[in-house]
């Protein structure tokens, strides 16, 4: 609803409940879209919700069947209609940045009248599992879950520190997010690169070591077809080509060479922090294992798999849950990334000064 804006979620078969009532007390006031959010009787057996933005949205909802303790759950997700450009607010602000936000460095063009300016790389941060779903449990106890939040919050941190780089987790808290919502959120802010965290486990507890994975050949083959499946993703999943995609094959072929390029830099990635997490743990394999994880399966973004140790290792299990050790893990992701973009920089952006 406009004037102002604000989403009406109409609950049918739902009584008021005190969950729903303190709705309103779980919206921080740094929330970037949210302002407030009520609940209330709107007729017989419809509770209707309603959350007052603070700008204009574009929702995303899906539901989650029962499982465990968690009863029928609907998400529902957030996102801005149009992302802030914070390249174009450093033109307007002739080269100052808005307070809180990292240095962005400036270069010149080699066309004249289109200079280009190095913009922020979005890495997109993946705690593997989460809510319903553990992971790998260690002797001691200690959830997969549990482990790979922390990392990531680490990593997160770590990178948002740095001069012209930002993180985005797929989950900072303990609930379960699907495998394709998980890509499906990097490729809608754009990712760099996807980084998804992990914990292995095996069933003998002397395996140990850190390990990186990409994508598999035969799994980026299969999945060609299937992104080419979705329409409303076909345009920009061929790199903004405008052809006509009755063309099946000249599609396809596109994105298969679009995905073979992916892997090599996913491939290239997973080099550079695999050496630096050789430097802080054991190495289970020396070179860049490839799988078909499905969290991998972004045909557009470079994305890596890092177990990071064997939970199911007691020593290792230790040394998980040792803060210390977290630290080293996040910092030597974080100087693999670094090792990466050192060659393969995010491309900077044209932007018209008048």
């Amino acid at each position: 609803m406009k004037d102002p804006e604000r989403l009406v979620l109409d609950l049918e078969g739902v009584e008021i409940s005190p969950a729903l009532t303190e709705l309103q007390s779980k919206v921080a006031s740094s929330d970037p879209y949210i302002d407030k959010l009520r609940a209330g009787r709107n007729r017989p057996g419809v509770v209707r919700v309603v959350i007052d933005l603070k700008a204009e949205v574009k929702p995303q909802l899906f539901t989650l069947k029962p499982i465990g303790e968690y009863g029928h759950r609907l998400v529902l997700d957030l996102y801005p209609m149009a992302a802030p450009d914070l390249l174009a607010a450093l033109i307007e602000a002739d080269g100052k940045l808005p307070k809180n936000e990292p240095p962005v460095e400036k270069e010149l063009a080699p066309l004249p009248g289109k200079p280009k300016v190095a913009r922020l790389a979005t890495i997109v941060i993946d705690p593997g599992h989460g809510g319903e779903d553990p992971g790998a449990l260690g002797r001691m106890g200690s959830r997969e879950k549990d482990i790979t939040l922390t990392i990531a919050k680490r990593l997160k941190a770590l990178i948002d520190a740095e001069p012209g780089m930002r993180a985005v987790l797929t989950r900072d808290a303990d609930f379960y997010v699907p495998v394709q919502m998980r890509v499906d959120k990097a490729r809608r802010v754009k990712a760099d690169l996807f980084v998804s965290v992990h914990a292995d486990a095996f069933i003998r507890p002397h395996a140990r070591g850190s390990s990186v994975f990409a994508l598999s050949e035969r799994r980026a083959t299969s999945e060609a077809a299937r992104w080419l499946a979705k329409k409303e993703n076909e345009a920009d999943l061929i790199g903004g080509v405008n052809i006509d995609l009755k063309d099946r094959y000249l599609a396809r072929t596109l994105l298969d060479l679009s995905q073979t390029a992916t892997i090599d830099h996913s491939l290239r990635l997973g080099s550079a922090v695999l050496g630096e997490l050789g430097q802080v743990n054991t190495l289970h394999k020396a070179r860049v294992e490839q799988a078909s994880f499905a969290v991998l399966k972004s045909p557009d973004v470079p994305s890596i798999l890092v177990e990071t140790a064997f939970i199911s290792n007691p020593e290792e299990e230790k040394r998980l849950n040792d803060e210390g050790y977290q630290d080293q893990l996040a910092r030597a992701i974080l100087r693999g990334i670094k090792r990466y973009f050192a060659k393969h920089p995010p491309r900077p952006s044209p932007l018209a000064l008048n």
